[in-house]
């Protein structure tokens, strides 16, 4: 296994120490019940949580997770949210192979993508997980602990038991990391979703991994993320990668390309109307009737009504920021 890479394994370990937390005396929450691990592409399996938020219902098992089959073993593209997702994620995985696990790659902080990294160390303790250096600083000043009391919250407990594995390795636009004669390709854009999404991309078998950057048939929270630079990265992924034919989105349904250009449509409306309105003068909880209207198309999309206002308030604060 090796790995063109700007950043070093060193600096995330020493961040690691210190930062998974202690054995609790806490119990798991209850099993996650199995999900079906669709092949997508040649070799690549996609397990599709919930496309709606977390809650008691779904134990919080509401992001996709993925896993790619080569002839020496497993990598997994995240693993969920919490201690009992990434076990179900590792039985789906072993009705596929008995090989052993060769890497993990986190998309990125958000937690619903890789507080399942604990289940892929109990299972292999010296698996390598990868992720963006801003991944690391973040969990180190306190998102992973945030995570954590979110998920708990949510689902009102179903996520017990679960404890903080972050990456151990690290992973920057440009880099390329080959596994058991597979190359992935990474590519990261300073502030899109949040500051630490990483895209990945398979060439070999035609697959590119959208991270929350663009999801299907949801919008995601927007909280430590840009608008404009996810308009702008979403442009550029485009004329980056040609090959990829199967786009892996973090929430929703896999597809092609339109699961691109249906979400630049949303972020690029929603910047279009929010802009023009507050050219006329418009403060942001005025505008959701009429921003509501002009997104009409993504009113079936989840969360939609849920997110719709903060999205409109945090777009209006980049306008107002670009104005001065």
């Amino acid at each position: 296994m090796t790995a063109r890479t700007s950043s070093t394994a060193c600096l995330a370990f020493a961040l690691l120490v210190g930062f998974v937390t202690p054995a609790t005396a806490a119990e798991p929450g209850p099993p996650v019940p199995d999900a079906v691990a669709h092949e997508v592409a040649p070799g690549v399996f996609t397990l599709y949580g919930d496309i709606n938020p977390p809650s008691p219902e779904n134990r919080g098992f509401m992001a996709n997770s993925s896993f790619i089959l080569t002839d020496a073993g497993v990598i997994v593209i995240d693993t969920g949210s919490s201690l009992r997702i990434g076990e179900m994620l590792l039985r789906q995985i072993r009705q596929k192979t008995d090989k052993p696990l060769l890497a993990v790659l986190n998309t990125h902080v958000h937690g619903d993508h890789w507080l399942g990294n604990q289940a892929m160390v109990a299972d292999t303790p010296d698996v390598p997980i990868y992720g963006h250096p801003k991944m690391l600083e973040l969990i180190a000043q306190g998102a992973g602990e945030q995570w954590l009391a979110i998920m708990m919250n949510a689902t009102n407990g179903a996520t017990a038991g679960t404890e903080l594995v972050p990456p151990t390795r690290t992973l920057d636009d440009g880099d390329e990391l080959s596994i058991s004669g597979l190359t992935i390709k990474v590519h990261h854009y300073p502030k899109v979703h949040s500051t630490s999404d990483l895209m990945f991309e398979i060439p070999a078998r035609g697959v590119l991994f959208l991270a929350d950057n663009a999801n299907n048939g949801r919008i995601v929270r927007m909280d430590d993320g840009s608008f404009r630079g996810s308009i702008e990265a979403l442009q550029d992924i485009k004329s980056r990668v040609s090959g990829a034919k199967v786009l892996i989105p973090g929430h929703g349904q896999v597809g092609g390309w339109e699961i691109v250009d249906d979400y630049l449509g949303y972020l690029s409306g929603l910047r279009e109307v929010v802009t023009a309105l507050y050219g006329e003068g418009l403060r942001d909880f005025e505008m959701k009737p009429q921003v509501s209207e002009r997104l009409a198309a993504y009113r079936d999309w989840s969360v939609f009504d849920g997110e719709l206002g903060k999205h409109i308030s945090l777009v209006y604060l980049e306008v107002e920021e670009e104005a001065f």
